[in-house]
């Protein structure tokens, strides 16, 4: 019996109609990150193990796809051999473009002009347990500026959001927050040491509420002072600049979050002088959980379906540290593709032309109206215009069903009387309405 033909779990075949949609998205952001000076980057699929290892904490190194040496390397070695040895792995799948970005500037350093703009739509893989919305192959989109501590960048991502989600008709929220001010709650409370704890336990204020929050701080070890000192750090309201003149007077004492303060104080100034009609929350409990973010940070959601974040990234001061150049900081956002598709499947965002790869057929009704179709189809080709002829003279329902289930949009008819005449008929597939126009005036009609 044949084997049934199937793919790996967490992966997905994309079917025409889907990869029209996707296109859609990626052209849409490509067209945005462009206008901001930004250069397109790929690297490869797999990287050395030697640059992904150590680089996503623990949990991160868990979920990388190892790639056994290639040919029959091991072949005589037994089972035991091969898990304790670690040369038959040397290499891996990327787990995010970021990395492999950092490792890219650092081995080019003296071929790329800083600060240096670069965005990348390609594929990431994570050993991850596929469930719904979480896959082990999915498309990240990402825009960086490595060179440059400037704010200004910050401010520019601020609008490639706006911008891209203006252009994708999705509402959202961007919320923002800062590691600095992070670190300075931790140091105000006198927990330093305990940044990750405190920002993973008020990561939840939202799903579980005030107190539970503060039972699960003392669970993770923090004294009842401690935890009286963070509450009205969980309870600060009113506008951003309410928030973080509140902020001041209870983590003034810690140098590195007035730091933060003042970075987000002057990124918004910049934001409300530029005028952005995109509603920017400052949100303390957003933590992000990449071990190498160091200041700004950002989360974008989207406001009209219940969906996890569609866009993140921040800024990172030394990433390229790790492959030998120090001192190097760098700013960037990635756009989810995959959930931002779901958004835009959900509120049936898509413009309709997107669903359909030709926009007219030509119905072949025998070989003399075959020639004359075919040669008009050059003049709509030369127009841009997606068009196509059935390949064989079969019954006219068996080709206007094939018109209706590809959702081309027009159909053109030559049949004899139209071949006498010069003229075709253009038929709207959609209202049914039909026009005869002449040969050399088709593309006008299809306009």
């Amino acid at each position: 019996m044949a084997q049934k033909p199937s793919i790996p779990k967490g992966t997905r075949d994309f079917s025409p109609a889907e990869m029209m949609r996707r296109t859609y998205i990626f052209e849409s952001i490509k067209s945005v990150f462009r206008t901001y000076g930004f250069a397109p980057l790929e690297t490869p699929a797999m990287e050395n193990l030697s640059t992904l290892l150590g680089k996503y904490g623990d949990e991160g190194d868990k979920l990388l796809f190892k790639i056994l040496n290639s040919g029959d390397y091991g072949a005589n070695l037994s089972e035991e051999q091969l898990r304790q040895s670690t040369k038959i792995s040397e290499k891996g799948l990327r787990y995010d473009l970021t990395v492999p970005f950092a490792r890219y500037v650092v081995q080019h350093q003296n071929e790329i002009s800083f600060p240096f703009k670069r965005y990348q739509v390609q594929p990431v893989w994570r050993a991850d347990r596929p469930q719904k919305g979480r896959y082990r192959e999915f498309y990240q989109c990402d825009v960086d500026v490595i060179g440059s501590r400037s704010l200004l960048n910050e401010v520019e991502l601020i609008e490639i959001v706006e911008r891209v989600f203006r252009k994708l008709n999705i509402r959202v929220v961007l919320k923002m927050n800062n590691r600095k001010i992070l670190y300075g709650i931790a140091e105000a409370i006198g927990h330093a040491d305990k940044m990750m704890d405190i920002t993973v336990a008020i990561d939840k204020l939202e799903k579980i509420g005030l107190e539970n929050v503060k039972a699960e701080l003392a669970e993770r070890g923090l004294e009842q002072e401690a935890i009286e000192k963070l509450q009205p750090i969980l309870e600060l309201s009113g506008s951003n600049a309410e928030k973080l003149s509140q902020l001041r007077e209870v983590i003034g004492v810690s140098e590195t979050g007035v730091k933060g303060i003042e970075e987000m104080t002057e990124i918004f100034g910049y934001v409300e002088q530029l005028g952005l009609q995109l509603p920017i929350e400052l949100d303390l409990s957003l933590a992000r959980g990449l071990n190498y973010y160091t200041g700004a940070i950002f989360e974008v959601k989207a406001l009209d379906y219940a969906i996890g974040s569609i866009c993140g990234g921040g800024r990172y001061d030394d990433l390229t540290g790790i492959f030998g150049l120090p001192n190097t900081s760098g700013v960037g956002i990635s756009f989810g593709a995959d959930r931002i598709y779901d958004v835009m499947v959900g509120l049936d965002l898509f413009p309709e032309e997107v669903n359909f790869s030709t926009k007219v057929l030509f119905v072949n009704l025998g070989e003399a109206e075959q020639m004359a179709s075919m040669q008009i189809i050059r003049t709509l080709r030369d127009a841009g215009i997606a068009a196509e002829i059935y390949p064989e003279a079969a019954k006219m329902k068996k080709q206007m069903e094939y018109a209706n289930r590809r959702m081309i949009p027009y159909v053109v008819i030559i049949g004899s009387n139209e071949l006498a005449e010069r003229r075709a008929t253009v038929k709207n597939m959609r209202t049914g309405e039909q026009q005869s126009v002449e040969f050399e005036a088709v593309a006008d009609a299809l306009a």
